[in-house]
């Protein structure tokens, strides 16, 4: 299905509003079930889904998105093409240069769609969680990245929003870094890019780690980090943030936690950045707990 349906009814206040993710694939995705269990919480009559629309048909999908939409959950490979198809980018969406987000104002001929990435805030919100942090890192804290893609564009947004402006970039192919290094000019964050061939020393002694590569690109990693440390212990407030979730735990993931480090899985990013999205999508401000619920036992179903 590539252009959504228009609703029949006139949408009025506390009307029931559509909502969806997009991406492709986009079967597997736990959004429907955040998304659905918020709705719940805060008593809205609001339905959500999950729609493949295959690579390069976003512009055409968000065309026909009328007034009984509130917004979509992109996911990839549209998170950047949704830019050029929007007629508002948020100035975070637009430094990060990718857009998770996509909110639908006014109706008729005031109709507006809005880019916005909320991946900033889901990643902050699970380093913060999982350190115990009530504010910033410490100016002298040092972080790694694993990946360059857009969701490793979006770390080093929250990475600087939790006071950290230069950070090391590990990648597999850094000849495929252009996008990255050109999202941390805009937002004036400094990168030192490595190789992966060097992620387990770069990670050993850093204070906040996020793997945004792809499930199985980092594995190799874990079994380096035991060869980096031998039989040294990591810190306790050392933070491993892998946005892969499924499987769980990933092979780095489990040698961090093995070597005493805290662990943050990618499902609490994937919980915080659909809170953020709700409240901009419905305006009003939902509770976590019922939503970290809903997605506990989805997963534990899996």
């Amino acid at each position: 299905m590539l252009t959504p349906a228009a609703g029949e009814a006139t949408v009025g206040e506390g009307a029931p509003r559509r909502a969806a993710v997009i991406g492709d694939p986009v079967g597997h995705s736990l959004s429907p079930v955040l998304h659905a269990a918020a709705y719940r919480t805060l008593g809205l009559p609001h339905t959500y889904e999950a729609i493949r629309v295959p690579a390069g048909e976003a512009p055409r999908f968000l065309g026909g998105l009328d007034e009984q939409w509130l917004g979509l959950s992109v996911t990839m490979p549209h998170k950047h093409d949704v830019l050029g198809a929007v007629d508002v980018v948020q100035p975070l969406a637009e430094a990060v240069g990718a857009a998770n987000t996509v909110l639908v104002t006014g109706s008729g001929a005031g109709r507006l769609l809005v880019a916005a990435n909320t991946d900033v805030y889901g990643v902050a919100e699970a380093v913060r969680e999982t350190r115990g942090l009530a504010a910033r890192l410490a100016p002298t804290a040092r972080a790694v990245v694993l990946g360059a893609g857009g969701t490793a564009a979006a770390t080093l947004a929250a990475l600087a929003e939790l006071g950290l402006t230069s950070s090391v970039v590990c990648v597999r192919d850094p000849a495929r870094a252009g996008g990255l290094l050109q999202a941390a000019h805009r937002m004036g964050v400094e990168v030192r890019l490595r190789r992966f061939t060097r992620a387990a020393q770069e990670i050993a002694d850093a204070d906040v780690v996020v793997q945004t590569a792809p499930a199985g690109a980092a594995d190799g990693i874990a079994a380096g980090l035991g060869d980096v440390l031998g039989t040294a212990s990591l810190r306790a407030d050392q933070v491993l943030l892998d946005v892969v979730y499924d499987p769980w735990p990933t092979p780095l993931a489990a040698a961090w936690q093995h070597h005493g480090g805290a662990v943050a899985a990618g499902w609490l990013m994937l919980l915080h950045q659909a809170v953020e999205q709700v409240r901009l999508m419905t305006g009003r401000q939902v509770r976590v707990a019922p939503m970290r619920e809903a997605l506990s036992t989805a997963l534990a179903t899996r």
